[in-house]
């Protein structure tokens, strides 16, 4: 039996085991499981690997994208400009490979952890096709851990941005400075925050709705509620709109891949 799972914490709702459990029940796949790994301190990671060793895929949730770089031996290009990690392959490590690499006595554990960030597949494949001549500018809404893969995702795509921030960061817009010109000259404009996830539905980023317009697409990483206050709010004005469920199912399917990959990296 192999084994996936996720790690994070807290774990309390959770797409990626749902997903899983249904996908292996409708695919047939009976030799494999996926569970739920709540894990408070990522400096845990080693003694969690080793006390389950079947563990061939691993899905890495708040807090952990961040800081769980340092424990992986191979990051994948993507991944690595992002600074963020959502998708660990777990594989093993010969002793004379490893000697050889020297990733043993770097890292510590005599298997190979290779990092990737499927959310940037996930976010791209999703928002290409919406994509108009008019969304060369985007707003980021949040800088965290999630803004990361979309910002990778647009300069990758060559759409210029802005993330807006509740705290002063450099470069960045306060909410609070705001302006409806800002708004609608930006007429991309993405949710990376977590404000208006259930049960908190009456709660949306405080942007100058009245701003936009038919031409603006909003996309919110946020999947439940299928509709948060925030894409209610663009709908009203006319704005084409697109919530995260899609982004979730394709960036598990590509982990799936990728954990069943038969392709090895340096």
């Amino acid at each position: 039996m192999k084994h996936f799972g996720l790690i994070g914490f807290p774990l309390s709702h959770s797409f990626s085991k749902k997903y899983f459990t249904e996908k292996f029940e409708r695919e047939n796949i009976t030799d494999a499981k996926y569970d739920l790994y709540p894990l408070e301190n990522i400096a845990e990671l080693p003694k969690l690997l080793h006390k389950h060793p079947d563990l061939c895929g691993i899905n890495v949730t708040i807090p952990h994208k961040l800081n769980v770089l340092k424990y992986l031996d191979w990051i994948e290009h993507d991944a690595r400009t992002a600074g963020a990690v959502n998708c660990i392959r777990v594989t093993e490590e010969s002793p004379v490979m490893a000697a050889f690499s020297g990733e043993v006595g770097v890292k510590g554990h005599d298997f190979r952890l290779e990092g990737y960030n499927t959310d940037i597949y996930g976010f791209e494949t999703s928002l290409r096709p919406l994509l108009k001549p008019q969304h060369d500018q985007a707003l980021v809404l949040g800088d965290g851990g999630a803004a990361r893969a979309v910002k990778c995702v647009l300069d990758n795509l060559g759409i210029t941005f802005k993330c807006v921030t509740r705290r002063p960061m450099p470069g960045n817009i306060l909410f609070s400075d705001l302006t409806h010109r800002q708004v609608k000259n930006h007429l991309l404009i993405i949710n990376t925050t977590p404000v208006g996830t259930y049960p908190n539905v009456d709660e949306c980023p405080p942007i100058p709705y009245e701003a936009i317009t038919d031409d603006h697409l909003l996309y919110d990483l946020i999947y439940n509620p299928e509709q948060t206050l925030f894409l209610k709010k663009g709908a009203e004005r006319g704005a084409h709109i697109k919530n995260g469920y899609e982004m979730l199912v394709l960036q598990a399917e590509k982990s799936w891949e990728i954990w069943t990959s038969k392709d090895k990296h340096p």
